[in-house]
């Protein structure tokens, strides 16, 4: 019987090597460190079937893992290496399903860890799945299911699956479970076998879930539960008694309201896109940097409702993140666009990839926020994961944008309906070496107009594609918004209405807290990168110019400081050396490069300053602190530790809401602390006896420090405005005062050279004044003007001491 199966596996390679095309998730699973591979490794699969089996054995060479058509070797006793779950189908339906070994073979090796307390026997469950087709509604089934359909199929359907879905296989590998663990746990007997493969069914049933979605349904679909929705039959009628109409012209323009919003997912159009894309971004990028997929993995294995909530700095974005996503062996998610890309031929092609469009503004019209918020509660009701930008447009400046919190709040209002799955929010930090609208974004700041997209647009940006270095994709941490909103509202389970979900007091402080939550969170997964390395450097030097191999030591001396003291734990880092970085950013022609008699210079030109600033800003929030501290070492000879932190405390917690900064008082001073030891570890300052810290001698590391100094200079800058002006012009109503703000910022710009919109951006400065306010500096008196409070005098205080004596100056000119 082994020969023969042998002989049998042997013959159907030869097919499947032709057909089928594995990948396999994750590609790094040796990193988990899980593997034992000194013990004996099982693998445990759905059905025993020859493809899957090969499939499998495809799969596991690739990650060097045992071939599962060999035999393991137990106290001297053999034992097949995989466990099979179910047969398949007969294709005669009388003939009832045989079962497997598998209680029997997992009872046996329970057994024999009894026998031998050294061994720790483990099991990799592989999920092996051909193509990505969902399910659909029965009403609404045809042909298609015959590959959507995949449970327990007979040989026959199975060749069909092979045929037309193998090129798109993937193996899900999980974590090992350890034989030896559920022994102690449960006991040997087989009750527990039963249990064993009980836990990996329902693993392989979640899995599948997560990587297919749910039961798809079509448009028509969506359209008729909508209209039976209690909430749009309640505003229909309300739209038809308040303007006079017959309700059947409302529900008219109620049709064409959804069929503007709704999406019209194709597997087809994923599949196509798929391989234009793999195709594209290896011509585009150098690579695609993907960082803490597996933890979304986890997620959506676990049942959650998955909302993706990424910056946004391209049109790109839409693109890679989706492409990502479907890499990491999750489905691809339903994406909120604006209306203006609902263009022809792009806005078809969006919709059938799975995109929804949104206007830009509801303007009151009830009729239309209605059906948008329900069809939206429908995605998040039917389990489909969903992506929208919380910044509401792309970033011009290279900042996270303040955040547009409608979204937020339609979601909540959807876990009004009774929703009955947690729903969470997983934030994206989306990075680049190279953005491809920055040209443009630089012109809009301007006072340029902003072009409207269109197919003429598309084919120039084709057109001018070229190499684009990195791109980042980090996923950070989530949050469970049912648990976020027990601990703000304990009591919010007071509001759901599934009927007619109202709006309750509470909603509005709580969205704006949520936002906030998730600006900050997309924050913390920040990827450096060299171009963006480089840039900040650069812009932190006198004259946007230094010789290459300072600038070279600059970038080691950056790198090192994350690595010693990070930002975040989340921050990914580059394992390259700052010469390593340098190159290729210069290969990305992003610099200029002169030689001259002394060696090399590496500077930035007139245009490329405004473009290099936007990567600058991607990645500045995570050198504030160590800048920051910096700036307090070289201003003042004598700080003992508690100094330094008073000093930076009060500049820090004002900064934090405008950049998006993580952390509570306790996570900043353990920080500060962080940076001093770095400091110190790199011979940067000394702490004396006397616990007082004090610069190096060493002019290259003075040098080194004061260059990290400036990268905070524009902030303490603002700050110096605001604190002086208030005292003079002081009571003053808030827009004048803004008003006044910004003109000296325009004048401060000119006289110091500095280009930068977001310096002389009146929301930025109005975002410090309201920070100001909040940390207690600045107050409204009873006839609506702005005031400073005593405290402020210390505040000012510490800013004047950082801020450069001629910037003091043309401050009180």
């Amino acid at each position: 019987m082994s020969a023969l199966r042998s002989l049998y596996y042997y013959i159907l390679k030869f097919p499947i090597k032709l057909l089928v095309r594995c990948k396999v998730i994750p590609e790094n699973l040796e990193e988990s460190g899980a593997i034992k591979h000194e013990q004996p490794i099982f693998y445990v699969v759905r059905y025993q079937s020859g493809s899957d089996v090969l499939a499998l054995q495809t799969a596991c060479k690739k990650l060097n893992l045992p071939n599962p058509l060999t035999k393991v070797q137990i106290n001297g006793k053999s034992f097949p290496r995989i466990f099979f779950l179910e047969t398949t189908t007969s294709i005669f339906p009388w003939k009832k399903k045989s079962k497997t070994d598998a209680i029997e073979q997992g009872f046996k090796i329970l057994t024999e860890h009894e026998l031998d307390p050294e061994i720790d026997a483990q099991m990799i469950p592989v999920n092996i799945t051909w193509g990505r087709t969902p399910t659909k509604e029965r009403n609404t089934a045809n042909v298609g299911t015959v590959i959507a359909d995949q449970e327990s199929p007979t040989w026959f359907r199975k060749l069909f699956i092979v045929l037309f879905a193998g090129r798109n296989t993937l193996a899900r590998f999980s974590d090992p479970l350890s034989f030896r663990y559920m022994r102690e746990k449960h006991g040997s007997d087989e009750a527990t076998a039963h249990k064993l493969l009980r836990i990996a069914r329902f693993h392989f049933y979640r899995q599948t879930i997560s990587l297919t979605g749910p039961r798809l349904m079509h448009r028509q679909q969506m359209f008729n539960a909508m209209f039976a929705n209690p909430a749009v039959k309640k505003v229909i009628a309300d739209e038809a008694k308040s303007k006079e109409l017959p309700e059947a012209q409302v529900k008219k323009q109620a049709l064409k309201m959804m069929d503007e919003i709704a999406g019209d997912y194709r597997e087809s159009m994923i599949s196509l896109g798929e391989r234009i894309l793999r195709w594209l971004w290896k011509r585009l990028y150098k690579s695609i940097e993907v960082s803490n997929a597996n933890s979304i993995r986890n997620l959506a294995q676990e049942g959650h409702e998955i909302i993706y909530v990424p910056c946004h700095r391209s049109h790109m974005d839409y693109l890679l993140l989706t492409y990502v996503i479907l890499q990491e062996g999750l489905v691809t998610p339903r994406i909120a666009a604006g209306i203006n890309l609902s263009f022809w031929p792009a806005g078809p092609i969006f919709r059938k990839a799975g995109a929804f469009f949104i206007r830009r503004s509801f303007n009151g019209n009830r009729l239309y926020s209605t059906i948008f918020r329900e069809y939206l509660g429908l995605l998040f009701e039917r389990g489909y994961s969903v992506k929208y930008y919380t910044e509401g447009g792309r970033s011009r400046t290279g900042r996270l944008l303040p955040p547009k919190t409608g979204m937020l709040a339609m979601t909540i209002q959807s876990l009004l309906r009774g929703i009955d799955r947690p729903l969470t929010l997983v934030p994206v930090y989306i990075g680049y070496e190279h953005v491809m609208e920055v040209g443009t974004y630089h012109k809009e700041l301007s006072g340029g107009e902003k072009k409207k997209e269109s197919i003429l647009g598309v084919v120039k940006a084709i057109k001018n594609l070229r190499n684009y270095g990195k791109g980042y994709i980090n996923f950070g941490e989530p949050i469970n918004v049912n648990k976020f909103l027990s601990a703000e509202i304990p009591e919010w389970k007071e509001s759901i209405n599934p009927l007619d979900p109202q709006k309750p007091r509470w909603l509005t402080p709580t969205v704006n807290t949520l936002a906030d939550k998730v600006m900050t969170n997309i924050n913390q997964c920040a990827a450096l990168n060299g171009v963006s390395l480089v840039a900040l450097i650069l812009h932190a030097s006198e004259n946007k110019a230094l010789p290459k191999a300072e600038l070279e030591a600059q970038l080691d001396f950056f790198l090192t400081l994350q690595r010693k003291a990070p930002y975040s734990h989340q921050l990914t880092v580059p394992e390259d050396t700052g010469a390593e970085l340098l190159a290729d950013v210069m290969s990305l022609n992003k610099v200029t490069v002169n030689e001259d008699s002394f060696g090399t210079i590496i500077s930035l030109t007139e245009s490329a300053i405004l473009e290099m600033r936007y990567y600058r800003n991607n990645i500045l929030h995570t050198y504030m602190l160590h800048s920051l501290i910096s700036r307090v070492l070289e201003c003042n000879a004598k700080l003992n530790t508690d100094e330094v932190i008073a000093e930076v405390k009060p500049v820090m917690a004002l900064i934090k809401s405008e950049l998006f900064l993580w952390g509570s008082e306790e996570d900043l001073t353990e920080n500060i602390q962080k940076s001093l030891d770095a400091f110190s570890e790199m011979k940067m300052v000394t702490q004396n006896e006397d616990g007082y810290w004090v610069l190096s001698e060493e002019s290259s590391h003075r040098s080194q420090l004061r260059m990290l100094a400036e990268c905070i200079d524009e902030t303490i800058q603002r700050f110096a405005i605001i604190t002086s002006l208030i005292y003079r012009l002081s009571p003053i109503s808030k827009a004048t005062f803004e008003d006044k703000v910004v003109a000296i910022a325009k004048r401060l710009s000119v006289l110091n050279n500095i280009n930068a919109p977001e310096f002389i951006d009146k929301k930025a400065q109005s975002i410090l004044i309201q920070a100001m306010q909040k940390q207690g500096y600045l107050r409204v008196n009873d006839e609506g003007q702005l005031v400073p409070e005593t405290s402020l005098t210390s505040f000012k205080d510490i800013v004047e001491s950082l801020t450069d004596i001629e910037v003091l100056q043309s401050i009180a000119k």
